[in-house]
């Protein structure tokens, strides 16, 4: 990047604690150089105990816009003036934008997760859908599905069983619709896997190191089928592998990934987001940090 860094030029960020690995700065970096826009965007660590202060910091330095990330997500809501409705709903917030001192919270995870969607002309509307996960990736996913009228079922292993009860009764009661919510099990799998349009894996089983993993039976994944794996590094996992050799359709993480950082990068500039350079750069990160 030139060195065009000046009086004017305007902040944006990552708080999250850790926050070596993100992809972030280089993808918004060379998203405001190809957009010749005035604007850096850096990572922050930010422990549990300097939340506060740095939103404060945020509004009295004038940072123009935060990604927030783990684990900041639902204890930064407080802490601002206003949250977009499904923020509200969803109860977490991934990107913060100032506007002149008033801070309103958004959750481009879970437009994000749609867009991808979206982007690979998959509609949700009446679709059965399989969400393995019960974490804060599956709470925004499941609340935007919910929002556009997907039939869902939210599976997690034993051992958390009850977050994703909770979620599911959560997102039941925002929606008045009915969600099961079942422990994550070949049996369990093989059953709601005949009525399934979409299969999502909002768990980190498969993520680098462990790249051989898989929380899916191989037999269970069949060619009518959306496999959508929120993991990005590996770029292809072994459940989107197996689920090409099935017939089935894939998206990779790394499309929700670049999706959020386009949609945030939008509220911070009103411009729209090169989402391709986004995409290729946060790819190349990827590959430096392998």
């Amino acid at each position: 990047m030139e060195n065009r860094i000046s009086g004017k030029t305007s902040v944006c960020g990552v708080i999250g604690d850790p926050i070596e690995h993100t992809m972030s700065p280089a993808m918004h970096n060379a998203a405001f150089e190809e957009l010749g826009l005035d604007f850096i965007y850096t990572a922050f660590r930010v422990n549990k105990d300097e939340l506060s202060k740095s939103i404060d910091g945020m509004r009295a330095l004038n940072i123009k816009g935060l990604n927030v990330t783990i684990p900041h997500k639902v204890a930064v809501i407080p802490l601002l003036d206003n949250l977009d409705p499904l923020a509200e709903k969803i109860g977490a917030v991934n990107t913060i934008v100032n506007d002149e001192g008033i801070l309103t919270g958004y959750n481009t995870d879970a437009s994000g997760f749609l867009q991808a969607l979206l982007g690979k002309g998959i509609e949700s509307t009446g679709k059965h859908v399989v969400i393995m996960g019960a974490g804060g990736a599956s709470k925004a996913i499941s609340f935007a599905l919910a929002e556009t009228g997907s039939h869902l079922v939210i599976l997690n292993r034993r051992e958390e069983l009850d977050w994703a009860v909770e979620l599911a009764l959560h997102v039941s009661r925002v929606f008045g619709i009915d969600i099961p919510a079942l422990e994550l099990s070949e049996n369990n799998l093989s059953k709601v896997m005949k009525s399934a349009d979409i299969l999502i894996n909002a768990t980190s089983v498969g993520m680098s190191p462990n790249a051989n993993e898989s929380p899916m039976p191989a037999g269970l994944l069949k060619p009518n089928l959306t496999v959508f794996d929120i993991v990005y590094n590996p770029i292809e996992t072994k459940l989107l592998e197996e689920a090409k050799a099935a017939g089935a359709q894939t998206i990779g993480g790394i499309d929700m990934l670049s999706w959020q950082g386009a949609l945030a990068f939008k509220k911070w500039t009103s411009r729209e987001a090169p989402l391709d350079l986004m995409r290729k750069e946060a790819i190349k990160a990827l590959g430096n940090e392998n």
